[in-house]
């Protein structure tokens, strides 16, 4: 995902200077694809990839529901060993 956030890239540009494998990068970029995270489209005979600027939405939707929910409970549990402690 990171080295999608500047731009599209294909496959092997994804894996320029990691230590992975072609069939790897493939795995990961299919896993990302059925996920929603990522799109592809044809340029050529290459496929390129990029970001699906909207495929975070429902992590980021579950996420907010409980953005309230764990300061009070971080803010517990910090009370709580405190009491351990001594």
């Amino acid at each position: 995902m990171e080295r999608l956030s500047d731009g599209e890239r294909n496959a092997t540009e994804l894996r320029e200077g990691l230590a992975m494998s072609q069939p790897a990068v493939s795995q990961h970029i299919a896993v990302l694809r059925s996920a929603g995270l990522i799109e592809e489209k044809k340029a050529g005979r290459q496929m390129r990839y990029s970001i699906r600027p909207d495929g975070m939405a429902p992590v980021v939707d579950w996420l907010a529901r409980y953005r309230a929910f764990w300061p009070e409970r971080v803010d517990k549990l910090k009370t709580l060993l405190k009491e351990m402690d001594q």
